[in-house]
């Protein structure tokens, strides 16, 4: 009797000992999966009516950032047509000018014995036999300055080719003072005047230089199929050497083009685009795409995306396209 007395106290004992373990454990794991729990967050993007990104922060996240605004200025330019193109390299140049000078100095020498020996002939002091070979040497030397300057005009343009200033030109050249420039436009745009100027710009640049008409390219380019222009460019800020690629923008002869300039500063780039970030209202900003075709020293130019007197987001805007980031990963997600 007493032993089973004794085994039933052992088998309660067991089976609260079991409830509480359980018990436990079940609280356990009750507090990880809330330590695992993410912590939902209202977010700051969204899409507009429209489905422009808009980006909405509280004045404590405005200035926790240092998140400010300026407002677009009126701006107005000459209309141009984007060209691009290289710095030419000056080595072909320099070695066909190299091989002019030393055919003129050949003709010059042949030229002058075939008058002394024409001289001489005519006093009976030189035979018709010397005087035939001076004058076919002289000729054959006359041939090969022609054939370089031939080249000289289908390579580089009768621009260059006829310079009297040839030898000084392309020392200027070979020694990076100055640089030559071919600029082509793209197939179907055509140039009612050819401008006598151009600004030239190295791609991936905003610093603009001017170059100075030299003659039209004596030949197309394989890919654009456009009209070529070669500019003459003095050395300056801008160090463009053989080369490097950059783009030409000529003037139109047109009326003078309005719109608005965006400060350098409120531009953000994302899927080879510029964006900027446009205040609409007070913690509302909305992400709106424009144009990076048109660079100027104080900005970009721009005719569509934003207007004069929007105020855009010149610090701050790179948190402002993290925050969108964040939101498309957790619509992913």
């Amino acid at each position: 009797m007493r032993r089973a007395i004794i085994l039933s106290i052992v088998l309660v004992a067991g089976a609260v000992a079991l409830v509480f373990a359980y018990l436990g454990m079940s609280k356990e794991r009750k507090l990880e999966a809330a330590r695992e729990k993410p912590v939902a967050t209202k977010s700051r993007a969204s899409f507009g009516t429209n489905g422009e990104s808009v980006v909405t922060l509280d004045e404590e996240t405005q200035k926790r950032i240092a998140l400010k605004v300026q407002p677009v200025a009126p701006g107005t330019i000459t209309p141009e047509m984007k060209g691009y193109g290289r710095v030419l390299d000056p080595a072909p140049l320099a070695a066909l000018s190299g091989e002019l000078a030393a055919a003129e100095a050949a003709w010059a020498a042949s030229r002058k014995e075939f008058d002394r020996l024409k001289v001489l002939s005519e006093q009976q002091n030189a035979s018709d036999r010397a005087l035939q070979s001076a004058e076919a040497a002289a000729r054959r030397d006359q041939i090969a300055v022609e054939s370089v300057r031939l080249r000289l005009v289908l390579g580089w343009g009768k621009a260059i080719a006829e310079r009297a200033d040839l030898t000084d030109f392309v020392r200027s050249l070979v020694s990076l003072d100055s640089a030559l420039v071919r600029i082509d436009l793209p197939a179907g745009e055509v140039v009612d005047k050819p401008p006598s100027t151009a600004r030239i710009v190295a791609v991936g640049g905003k610093a603009a230089v001017s170059g100075q008409l030299l003659g039209p390219a004596p030949n197309a380019d394989p890919q654009m199929q456009g009209e070529g222009f070669l500019f003459l460019l003095k050395s300056g800020a801008v160090r463009l050497v053989p080369g490097m690629a950059v783009a030409g923008y000529l003037e139109r002869q047109r009326g003078p083009l309005n719109g608005s300039t965006v400060p350098d500063a409120a531009v953000v780039r994302q899927g080879g685009n510029g964006w900027v970030y446009v205040q609409t209202g007070s913690e509302t900003f909305t992400r709106r795409k424009i144009p990076l075709d048109c660079p100027r020293e104080d900005g970009w130019f721009v005719t569509e995306g934003v207007r004069a007197g929007d105020r855009v987001v010149i610090g701050g805007a790179q948190e402002l396209l993290s925050e969108e980031q964040k939101y498309q990963i957790r619509m992913l997600e």
